[in-house]
């Protein structure tokens, strides 16, 4: 697929150099979605539906009628097998390793286990902790809500990150010193992976010029770096132009509203590798272009067409992030359709990489709203969200282990039967 795409991507930007206009078939055909994209829109640029909107809510429908009866019938492909003891079948042999069979997590190098230090050939310590954190740090960063939350995420099989906000110790000159406490958190649990360091980028009042976003960026993706290396940075904002499509008043309306969120200057984060994972909400796209008699749906989908047309996924992975599950009351049809709307949707076409619900959040009135019913009890949205075991790895949720549902072990358990990774929130 994404060969293909490359190929037409390739065979049209040299037909544009010659000045020679785009093949027919990329204007023709009820699959052609060009009429979504800017007119400044490059010509080698072609937009094409794989599903339909209306089909890809037939698609949804069809796994999760049922009770996902049709997921469970199509089941896990035979995995292949080779038997080398077969006559005629030949194995490799003389590769790396000792021949023996060993357990998931024991140490590659003698002495390597937790907390000891690897064994060198001269008796010489040649094992450097890179996030210079000491024994007493780690120890303080297990004891706090975050801590203990990652040791209990960690047996489950969710995949995990630390949540935090970098921003305003960034502005009060002491970034330093917050990015230790986050290299302490992630080295007290092996397999943290990566650090979620700002929320809202540019869409809050934290910066008032895009020269004080850029060095925000820069300076904190760095620091990280620095003091984390190989670990994954992400960050989370909203482009509100994207979902304008092709309207040139809202358009010029929402560069003026929001001028801190140019796509181009998200675009260069990405491009100079300052942000690994870029986390686009959508909870702004069910009202803000209702002027423009343009409705969350069709928000969505310009949304992600600009971002296809970026080639942002090139840079990094990109992520769909959506709270409007939580606290709502929905019927099956309606659930259906958010399903396909909120979640299919994103994920087609690999516009998004993966998508991240909300499944508890408080309002400022202090009313909780979940995903799931008070203390874990049953709910028509959460049963529904765990038919969709095949995308779980592509599922990701936020949890803030300072106010638990139950207790850390007991919720993030129960997140697993959902999600595939979370973002544990650190104070």
């Amino acid at each position: 697929m994404r060969r293909r795409l490359r190929q037409v991507l390739i065979i049209g930007l040299t037909l544009s150099l010659l000045g020679i206009g785009v093949p027919a078939w990329s204007e023709d055909g009820d699959r052609n979605c060009n009429d979504l994209m800017a007119a400044d829109t490059p010509a080698f640029v072609v937009c094409t539906w794989l599903a339909k909107p209306d089909e890809a809510a037939d698609i949804a429908r069809f796994w999760l009628d049922d009770d996902g009866q049709n997921m469970i019938d199509s089941g896990p492909l035979d995995r292949i097998t080779i038997d080398c003891q077969e006559p005629g079948t030949e194995c490799p042999t003389g590769g790396e390793g000792d021949g023996e069979m060993h357990d998931i997590g024991d140490p590659d190098v003698p002495g390597a286990e937790d907390g000891g230090t690897p064994e060198c050939q001269n008796g010489e310590e040649c094992y450097i902790d890179p996030t210079g954190v000491t024994a007493a740090e780690k120890s303080a960063a297990k004891a706090t809500p975050a801590g203990r939350a990652a040791q209990a995420a960690a047996q489950t099989p969710m995949r995990v990150w630390i949540d935090t906000e970098l921003a305003d110790d960034y502005k009060a000159g002491k970034l330093d010193e917050a990015v230790k406490k986050v290299a302490a958190l992630v080295a007290a649990q092996p397999g943290v992976v990566g650090v979620r360091f700002t929320s809202q980028l540019g869409y809050n009042q934290t910066f008032s010029t895009a020269e004080e976003l850029d060095a925000f960026v820069s300076q904190t993706a760095t620091a990280l770096r620095k003091v984390l290396p190989g670990k994954k940075l992400s960050a989370h904002t909203v482009v509100p132009l994207f979902g304008c499509g092709a309207n040139d008043a809202c358009k010029a309306a929402m560069t003026e509203k929001y001028p801190l969120l140019d796509p181009e200057r998200i675009g260069a984060w990405l491009s100079k590798g300052y942000i690994d994972q870029l986390a686009l909400d959508d909870g702004h796209l069910a009202t803000l272009y209702a002027a423009w008699q343009i409705d969350a749906k069709e928000a969505q989908r310009n949304q992600w067409i600009q971002v296809r047309a970026r080639a942002w996924d090139a840079y990094a992975q990109i992520a769909a992030e959506d709270a409007t599950f939580a606290g709502t009351q929905l019927t099956g049809e309606q659930l259906t359709q958010a399903i396909s709307e909120r979640v299919a949707a994103p994920l087609q076409d690999a516009a998004a990489q993966t998508v991240t619900l909300w499944t508890r959040w408080q309002d400022a009135s202090g009313e909780v709203n979940r995903v799931y019913g008070e203390k874990w009890q049953a709910s028509d949205t959460w049963e529904q969200l765990k038919k969709l075991g095949s995308i779980r790895p592509r599922l990701a949720t936020l949890y803030d282990p300072a106010n638990p549902e139950v207790d850390p072990a007991t919720d993030l358990k129960h997140l697993s039967e959902v999600f595939g990774q979370v973002y544990l929130h650190a104070a």
